[in-house]
């Protein structure tokens, strides 16, 4: 098992490692996304290469980093914090972004893939079953939930999905989906929602996060339309993908650290030498990582959709010290886009119909004794039929006095409410 040493300065040393890979100190270990697609090597994610250029482009990013490394290391080392650690229901906003039909995903599978992350943050997939014994005792069931959100950032109800049309019809890394002048569609304020953009990608990509630490109007997770469960994307078609991305904009690295027995910075997964494909066969040992070998089933590894099954308490342990005091994702638990706004009623005036009897015109008034002048009025018989020779006269006022001698109904509408009255014509 790696052993994680927290520290300001051993943080600002991993940050300072990951950059030196990210920058290419050893390209056999960390070659970029569109390297690996033409290799054709099966799931790519361009987490780390996002947080190469981010970092490249903004140089105090590595200190913001630092200081987040810091409080995680803060938190994981306090078994107290961890012990009380808050759960967190994230509201989640979805930008459906479409060139054709088949990029416009439906909400029931939108939905499907929250269902997916919920089960997933919380061990109630049905293949957690499938975790070894070996490390059955590290599974983690995380405190983190999902819901799609019932409040937009003005207040206004919403289901938490945006379909909107493009003319874009392939999107990188560089952002573009999240800028509705660049085509894409503009982030909701991302202290208060968890942002996802589901699209179709090139160069083989499958999906990339913004770490904790990066820019506001940037960050979120970004996915293959197709990877949503039941997409076209198998073997990676089962909405994994959005989980692995998840878990990195909650600060979790690739299980391999990205570096050759790398350190991923969670003491309860095994170091590994590399990314694993496909579907290995238990144990599969590397790194002199003992008997029971990689945890090639994390769902930070590369494994495919339906061999990736479990977190770990480290995992999510880190993933908890973003929402503890000076978390950088602590804002979320104050949100309120997942609770719906309350519906705003007004009562319904009553009105009141006089004289009645009546031998020719009805006065029909609000509470206030003023004329109901936005209520229009018809008159109907005992039958249902509407009488036409009822006629306006004057601001709330109607003349029956064309009409037979007999009882009648008559119907008040405002457009939003309705009510109704009898009378008799004399």
């Amino acid at each position: 098992m790696k052993k994680t040493f927290y520290s300001l300065t051993l943080g600002l040393a991993c940050l300072t490692s990951l950059s030196a890979a990210a920058q290419g100190l050893s390209r056999e270990l960390f070659k970029t996304t569109a390297e690996l697609a033409q290799q054709n090597r099966g799931r790519q994610c361009a987490a780390m290469d996002v947080l190469e250029a981010q970092m490249a482009a903004n140089p105090k990013l590595a200190q913001r980093m630092a200081e987040i490394e810091a409080q995680t290391g803060r938190f994981v080392a306090n078994p107290t914090a961890q012990r009380t650690a808050a759960a967190v229901s994230i509201p989640v906003v979805v930008h459906v972004l479409y060139n054709n039909s088949a990029e416009n995903v439906s909400d029931a599978q939108v939905m499907a893939q929250i269902n997916v992350l919920n089960q997933d943050f919380a061990k109630t997939n049905a293949d957690a079953s499938l975790i070894p014994a070996a490390f059955a005792g590290a599974a983690a069931s995380t405190n983190v939930q999902f819901v799609l959100a019932k409040r937009d950032p003005s207040g206004r109800a919403t289901n938490g999905i945006i379909h909107k049309s493009t003319r874009v019809k392939s999107w990188s890394t560089n952002d573009a989906m999240k800028s509705s002048k660049r085509g894409g569609d503009d982030a909701w304020d991302t202290s208060k929602y968890l942002n996802l953009w589901v699209c179709d990608l090139g160069q083989g990509l499958l999906g990339y996060a913004q770490f904790p630490g990066g820019a506001a109007s940037t960050d979120g997770v970004v996915v293959l339309y197709s990877s949503l469960p039941g997409g076209s994307s198998v073997p990676y078609d089962k909405g994994r993908t959005a989980t692995h991305e998840v878990g990195h904009w909650l600060n979790l690295r690739h299980i391999w650290g990205d570096a050759s027995c790398g350190n991923d910075l969670v003491s309860d997964t095994p170091t590994q030498q590399t990314s694993n494909y496909g579907c290995p066969s238990f144990p599969h040992v590397t790194c002199s990582n003992g008997a029971d070998g990689d945890m090639f089933m994390n769902y930070m590894d590369y494994t495919d959709d339906a061999c990736m099954y479990m977190f770990t308490n480290g995992q999510s342990s880190r993933m908890n010290a973003l929402f503890a005091s000076g978390g950088a994702r602590a804002s979320l638990l104050t949100s309120n886009g997942g609770t719906a706004p309350l519906v705003a009623t007004t009562a319904v005036e009553t009105l009141t119909v006089f004289p009645n009897p009546t031998a020719g015109q009805l006065s029909i008034r609000t509470g206030l004794n003023t004329p109901a002048v936005k209520w229009e009025a018809k008159v109907y018989d005992l039958r249902g039929f509407e009488m036409k020779q009822v006629r306006p006269a004057g601001e709330g006022s109607v003349d029956v006095s064309a009409l037979p001698a007999g009882l009648y109904h008559l119907v008040l509408t405002d457009g939003i409410s309705t009510q109704h009255q009898s009378f008799r014509k004399e």
